[in-house]
C-alpha cells in the first residue's frame, strides 16, 4: 500500500473544527490503496480540547508530533490573563474591544506573524518531517491549512525529497476573511503574497474546498487551472448512524453551531425573530461555540436575552446531539468563496437551513440543489423564511454525495494521477 505524510497542525485532542476533514478522510483512505502517516503539532494552546476525537484515531496510525512555539501563552499574560483560561476566537479579532492592549495584539499578530500565529511551528515540523521521510516509505505529502505555515512545511520537505506535494486550501491564505478590517501592512502582504505564490508554484496539485475560491485562485494564478480540484468539507455519515435521533422538544430551537463573528451578524435577524415570538411561536436561539460581543449586543438591545442561550464549545459528539434537538439551523457565510463547514452537517441531519452571506451563489446553489433552506443577504429580516419552513424536505440523496468517505476516493483519485504523471 502506498504512503501519504499528511501534515495537519491540528490533531486531537485539539477541538479545532478545522481538522475534521483530515480525520475523517485519513480514516477512509486505507480503503482506496493509500496509507497515511501523520506530523501534526504536539501542542493547540488556543483551541477548546475534545478529549472523543482521541477514540476516532485508529490507534495503528502513524502520528508524529513536532513541538511547537505559539505565542499565545505571552498573547494571555500581555492582556492580563491566567494561563489556563480559554481564548475565544470570536474575541480575539473582535473590532468592538478599543483598548490599547488589544488594538496593539492585534496590530502584531497581523503584520509581525507571517504567515500567522504558528509560523513557529515551522522549523521543528520540518525536523520531524526529515526523520518521517528517512525512516517512511512516502510517496506523497498532503498539507492541510489553515495555519497556512502548514503549507510551507510541505513545500519543504516536497523540495528537499522531490516527493509530490498536493496542498488543501480550506481557506484562502493572503485574504483570509478574518484579515478584513485590520490593518496589513505592504511589507507584510507583498511577503505573505511570495509565500502563497511560491507553494502554488511548486505543487503537484492543488485542493481547494469550494469551487468558488477555487475559481477566485485560477483566476489569481492562470498556471492552477490544470493542477485544482474542489473536495468539499462534507460530512461523517457515522456520526449520525450513532447519534442521529431525533429529540422531542416544546420549544421551537434555531441553532448555531461553530464561531460567529462581528462581520457575520444578522442584524435585521433579531427583530425577526422577536416578532415572531410576540405572535405565539415558542422560539428559543441556541448558540454552539463562541459568539463576538457586537452580536450578543445585538440580541440585548432586540430584547431577546431571555430566549437565546450560549452554550459555548461542546465536543462534536455533543453538537451532533445538540443539531437533533433543533427544529431548524442557521449559518453565516463570511463572504462568497465561503462554504461554512457546518452546513454539511446540517444538510445530512435534514433540518431547515436558514442562511446569511451577501453574492454568495455556491451556497445558494447547494441549498437549491438539496432543497435544505434559502440563503438571505445580511441586511435581510429573512421573514421568508419562517413563512416557507413546510416546503424544505432535504433531498438525502443529493446530499450523499457529500459524505467524506466518497470525498477521501476522490482524493485517492488525485493521489493516484499525481503519481501517474
Amino acid at each position: 500500500m502506498k504512503k501519504v505524510l499528511f501534515i495537519t497542525y491540528f490533531w486531537p485532542p485539539s477541538g479545532k473544527a478545522t481538522l475534521h476533514w483530515p480525520l475523517k478522510i485519513i480514516q477512509h483512505l486505507p480503503g482506496y490503496g493509500w496509507q497515511p502517516v501523520v506530523l501534526a503539532a504536539s501542542e493547540d494552546t488556543f483551541s477548546e480540547r475534545d478529549e472523543s476525537l482521541l477514540n476516532k484515531v485508529d490507534p495503528n496510525l502513524k502520528v508524529f508530533k513536532a513541538r511547537t512555539l505559539e505565542p499565545f501563552n505571552l498573547y494571555r499574560r500581555f492582556l492580563g490573563k491566567k494561563r489556563d483560561v480559554p481564548l475565544v476566537a470570536s474575541e480575539a479579532i473582535s473590532l468592538t474591544n478599543r483598548g490599547f492592549k488589544h488594538r496593539f495584539a492585534i496590530w502584531t499578530r497581523m503584520n509581525l506573524f507571517i504567515p500567522d500565529a504558528r509560523i513557529g511551528w515551522y522549523w521543528n515540523a520540518v525536523r520531524k518531517g526529515k526523520k518521517i521521510l528517512q525512516s517512511e516509505k512516502i510517496e506523497a505529502i498532503i498539507s492541510i491549512g489553515p495555519p497556512h505555515s502548514t503549507l510551507l512545511v510541505g513545500k519543504k520537505l516536497s523540495d528537499k525529497y522531490n516527493i509530490p506535494h498536493i496542498p488543501v486550501f480550506i481557506d484562502p491564505w493572503v485574504d483570509i476573511t478574518y484579515y478584513r478590517d485590520f490593518k496589513r501592512s505592504k511589507p507584510t502582504v507583498m511577503i505573505d503574497r511570495r509565500l502563497e505564490r511560491s507553494v502554488l508554484t511548486q505543487s503537484n496539485n492543488v485542493v481547494f474546498v469550494t469551487e468558488s475560491m477555487k475559481e477566485d485562485y485560477v483566476q489569481r494564478y492562470p498556471f492552477l487551472k490544470d493542477k485544482s480540484h474542489v473536495l468539499y468539507w462534507g460530512y461523517n455519515e457515522d456520526a449520525f448512524r450513532e447519534d442521529a435521533i431525533d429529540h422531542e422538544s416544546s420549544e421551537e430551537i434555531l441553532l448555531h453551531a461553530g464561531n460567529i463573528y462581528d462581520y457575520q451578524n444578522p442584524r435585521a435577524l433579531w427583530p425577526t425573530l422577536r416578532k415572531e415570538i410576540e405572535n405565539g411561536r415558542n422560539l428559543k436561539i441556541v448558540f454552539l461555540g463562541t459568539v463576538s460581543p457586537g452580536i450578543k449586543q445585538s440580541i440585548i438591545d432586540v430584547g431577546l436575552s431571555d430566549r437565546t442561550v450560549f452554550k459555548g464549545f461542546v465536543p462534536y459528539h455533543k453538537m451532533i446531539e445538540e443539531l437533533n434537538t433543533a427544529s431548524y439551523v442557521m449559518v453565516c457565510a463570511t463572504e462568497k468563496r465561503h462554504v461554512p463547514g457546518k452546513i454539511f452537517e446540517y444538510l445530512r441531519s435534514g433540518k431547515p437551513v436558514l442562511a446569511f452571506g451577501s453574492d454568495n451563489e455556491e451556497v445558494r446553489r447547494i441549498l437549491d440543489e438539496t432543497k435544505a433552506g434559502m440563503i438571505f443577504p445580511y441586511d435581510s429580516n429573512a421573514r421568508e423564511f419562517f413563512n416557507s419552513l413546510e416546503k424544505f424536505q432535504t433531498d438525502q440523496d443529493v446530499v450523499s454525495r457529500y459524505d467524506r468517505k466518497i470525498i477521501a476516493r476522490k482524493l485517492a483519485l488525485i493521489l493516484n494521477n499525481t503519481l501517474s504523471k
